[in-house]
């Protein structure tokens, strides 16, 4: 390698990809490997894959495909993510045998006796209620008089519109897909898969950046406007929108 910044997992992928001449989704087929994790994975976002153990078999199943070193790829993971952890055997050892305490047969002659005096007390409390009533409960209501109608206020006067400060949008997975999005100032506000049929809203103060690992899988609205999908199917796009409604080419 040479003497400038070393590239990140993600950006070695895509690069390796984008060399061979496939989209993300040529390299899905090859792999067997959903869109939506290869997409998450060249943004160096791992947690779609669903643990360390399935992240370390992509990353080879994609190098292995992509010409690279797998092995490289894992190490540069490991040191990312803090190294492989212990089994589950490490931590808790199964050699010692526990000791269960015997369990007592429960006293149903008992547990009888006071539900019976529970359901006596209960009923001589209803019968003593019932007898005794206050002069309160045993008096005739009289119903006040409806009180006179109230004057209708006056209408008021019709507001003025008010000026639009935050972006409105509405992203819908047609199959899983893994979107970016980020506010005026480049914060990230979200990064990960939407699941098949399911839609993320978000309102963001003056401008949003949206990237789409796979344009051809959403469809978008913005400040009401519905612009249907943003790209083709495997082609990764990046959007930016204001506060005014976009056409529906944009």
């Amino acid at each position: 390698m040479g003497g400038g910044p070393q590239m990140s997992i993600g950006g070695t992928i895509s690069e390796a990809r984008a060399q061979r001449g496939l989209t993300v989704a040529d390299l899905s087929q090859r792999t067997r490997i959903r869109e939506a994790i290869i997409a998450a994975i060249e943004g160096d976002d791992f947690s779609a894959c669903n643990g360390d153990f399935y992240a370390r078999g992509h990353l080879r199943a994609l190098a292995r495909e992509l010409g690279l070193e797998g092995d490289a790829l894992v190490r540069e993971y490991d040191a990312l993510t803090g190294g492989p952890r212990p089994g589950v055997g490490a931590m808790y050892p199964i050699d010692k045998g526990i000791k269960l305490r015997e369990r007592r047969a429960p006293n149903w002659t008992l547990a009888m006796a006071v539900a019976l005096a529970i359901v006596a007390v209960f009923g001589i409390g209803r019968i003593m209620g019932s007898a005794i009533k206050s002069p309160e409960q045993q008096a005739v209501k009289v119903k006040s008089a409806p009180a006179a109608a109230k004057a209708a206020p006056p209408a008021a006067a019709p507001a003025a519109p008010v000026k639009a400060t935050h972006v409105t949008v509405k992203i819908k997975a047609l199959s899983e897909a893994w979107i970016q999005v980020r506010d005026a100032k480049n914060k990230r506000v979200f990064m990960g898969v939407i699941p098949t049929g399911n839609t993320r809203s978000f309102r963001i103060k003056d401008k949003v950046k949206l990237t789409f690992g796979n344009a051809g899988s959403v469809q978008l609205n913005v400040n009401g406007q519905d612009l249907g999908s943003p790209g083709r199917a495997g082609e990764t796009v990046r959007k930016t929108y204001g506060l005014d409604v976009p056409s529906p080419r944009q």
